[in-house]
């Protein structure tokens, strides 16, 4: 079966950590490009951080530059994203993306 499963969302305090897993199942993660993205309540799905397939070469949001890093685990097929330094704008639900494919979501939610 196809599919991705995502984890590692919660209530983190201003300037603080989480890492968000993406565990696919039913192809490779190396073989398709693959993206975080987030929508806020009331707010358009936004692109957070891609990966590309070919060269690994990654892109990110602005507004997340420098706090956000993607990864890749081809060993456990599984995506990452290292959110540091959070921010009470970051609140939001996260989803994984592989070509048309994508997770149901996890809830970020940055709070003091």
């Amino acid at each position: 079966q196809v599919q991705l499963v995502e984890s590692g969302g919660g209530l983190v305090q201003p300037g603080g950590s989480l890492r968000l897993s993406c565990l696919a199942s039913g192809f490779i993660v190396s073989s398709v490009p693959m993206s975080w993205y987030r929508q806020a309540p009331g707010k358009e799905r936004e692109l957070v951080a891609r990966k590309l397939r070919r060269d690994g070469s990654t892109e990110y949001a602005e507004s997340v530059k420098g706090r956000f890093t993607i990864s890749r685990d081809n060993a456990n097929n599984t995506l990452y994203l290292q959110m540091t330094n959070l921010k009470p704008e970051d609140t939001a639900v996260y989803y994984c993306k592989a070509s048309t494919l994508w997770g149901q979501g996890v809830q970020v939610t940055v709070s003091s």
